[in-house]
């Protein structure tokens, strides 16, 4: 198990999302962001429409991806 926040993920607070793969630690931050969404949190809102984009845009977001990937790869294990 590896450890991002949201902060790490772009969001705007320190929640950690713990998982086994990037993959898995993204979802979890878009979970996150559709939560806080629906809770009417303000501070998440920019996250949460850039998360928007790159689900309808993933050729467009593959940077962002490929990056989160490549950090959550460096982390040591929890």
């Amino acid at each position: 198990m590896k450890t991002m926040t949201c902060r790490d993920l772009g969001g705007p607070c320190d929640l950690a999302h713990q998982a086994g793969t990037a993959d898995e630690i993204i979802k979890a931050q878009d979970r996150h962001l559709k939560e806080a969404e629906k809770l009417g949190d303000a501070t998440h809102d920019e996250a949460r429409q850039a998360m928007k984009a790159r689900w309808r845009h993933p050729k467009k977001s593959m940077a962002w991806y490929t990056g989160t990937k490549q950090t959550f790869a460096a982390l040591a294990d929890d």
